[in-house]
Parts: C-alpha cells; sequence; structure tokens
C-alpha cells in the first residue's frame, strides 16, 4: 500500500519517504459501468461485495455469480443479469431540485439489543492500526477485531469490512463498527444498510451523522480512546458509562 518516493525537505536534505499509493478502479456490473473509485491496491474483492452491499445492489454475497479483478477495473456479474444498477446517494433531492435533504424514513432503522461497554470500546479502539496516512475501520465483537481494513477513504475502508462480513457470514446485529477519522452520514448509511448498531470512531460525528443516527436507532461514540469520548446518540447501548 506504500510507494517509496524521494523528496526534498526544507533547507535542501534529500530523503526518501513512503507514501501511500491510490489506484483509480473502475467498477462494471453486468457489463455496465456503474462507477469509478480510488482505492489503496488490493483486497478488491472484500470491497467490491461490500459496496454493492452497501449501495443495495445486492443483499448478499450469494447474489454475486463472479468477480474477475484487473489491474484498474473490477467486473461483476450477478445472479440477475439483468438487474439495472445505480449508485445511491445520502443527499435526496426535493421539489425541482430546490431542497437537499435525507429522508430517513427511506432507511433502515437499526433493530437491535448490542449493548457495548466502555473497555471494549478501548480494546477495540487499541486494535485499530497506528494513525498513518491511511484511515482505518474494524468490526468488534466483545473488544475484539473480527474484520479488518484500511484505505485512503474510511468509507471504503468501511465497505472493506462490511464485504469481508458478509464473505464469512458474520452477524453485524452483534458487532460495533470501529474507525479512524470523522463519522459521516454516509458512514450512517452504510451502517444502517448493514445493520451495524454503534459506530465509534477516534474522531467526531458531524452534525447531520448525529441527526441521522438519532432517527434510526444506531449509537454513535467519538473521541473514543481519549479523555474525550462522548456518545452523541442512544448512550442506553454503551454500558459502565458511569465512571
Amino acid at each position: 500500500m506504500f510507494k517509496r518516493i524521494t523528496c526534498t525537505r526544507i533547507g535542501g536534505e534529500s530523503l526518501a519517504r513512503d507514501a501511500a499509493e491510490e489506484t483509480p478502479v473502475a467498477v462494471f456490473v453486468n457489463g455496465r459501468h456503474l462507477t469509478t473509485v480510488t482505492l489503496s491496491p488490493g483486497g478488491f474483492e472484500d470491497f467490491i461485495t461490500g459496496y454493492l452491499y452497501t449501495e443495495e445492489i445486492i443483499r448478499s454475497a450469494d447474489e454475486i455469480e463472479s468477480v474477475r479483478i484487473e489491474e484498474n477495473r473490477i467486473s461483476v456479474i450477478t445472479k440477475n443479469v439483468f438487474k439495472r444498477v445505480s449508485v445511491k446517494k445520502t443527499i435526496l433531492s426535493g421539489c425541482g431540485g430546490a431542497v437537499s435533504y435525507i429522508d430517513t424514513r427511506k432507511l433502515p432503522a437499526i433493530d437491535s439489543g448490542l449493548t457495548v461497554s466502555v473497555p471494549e470500546i478501548g480494546a477495540a479502539v487499541a486494535a485499530l492500526t497506528a494513525p498513518g496516512p491511511l484511515e482505518a475501520v474494524a468490526l468488534a465483537s466483545g473488544g475484539r477485531a473480527v474484520a479488518r481494513a484500511e484505505d485512503l477513504d474510511r468509507h471504503n475502508a468501511l465497505d472493506r469490512v462490511i464485504g469481508r462480513g458478509l464473505r464469512e457470514s458474520l452477524d453485524f446485529s452483534e458487532m460495533a463498527a470501529v474507525c479512524t477519522g470523522t463519522i459521516t452520514s454516509e458512514m450512517v448509511r452504510k451502517c444502517l444498510i448493514a445493520g451495524i448498531p454503534v459506530l465509534v470512531s477516534t474522531g467526531a460525528p458531524t452534525a447531520l451523522a448525529v441527526e441521522v443516527a438519532g432517527e434510526t436507532g444506531l449509537c454513535i461514540v467519538g473521541f473514543a480512546g481519549t479523555p474525550e469520548m462522548a456518545v452523541y446518540t442512544h448512550p442506553e447501548r454503551i454500558t459502565g458509562m458511569e465512571g
């Protein structure tokens, strides 16, 4: 995921540093171009499985008939080869496109009795890869990371771990997603599609992410692993908060 490059520091010294690699990848489904994404190299089968699932193009990994991965192209054939596909948009347009909003009534609501303890959150955060140029996401159960991925973009990393979970038949309703960086409304949407009830980050959520999560039953925890850790939505899912 890294390439050694040469750069010049202020003062004239030449040195070599690792730079994260990025690969533009065209995604084709049933012979039609769906989108082009920029990914870290490798792990494309996990990514495409999770991506197609969170875009609601497939409902399970079993709906994928075949995946062909080339250097800059992922070609997927689904079992329903005549199904027309498109990318979902988090922000929806209102009347005449004059208003943008998220209609939470069209998003799934969380249906899970999962609770997560503060020590389990700490253990899951510790299992993330050390901070660096890539974003990290893990699926955690009981404080243990059961799937983990890194990517340039945390949304792609989230798709990667969801894809791994689908391929390994994991029960998302009993897991928390733990990530680095800002929690966005798009990450909330992906967790809702997968039925993941708790989303934890070492960073902060956006105001829109908090609004959507609050209306749909998703618990958001921000600044995990720091003294500033706080629960933004549905604190009933977090135990051991009393100090």
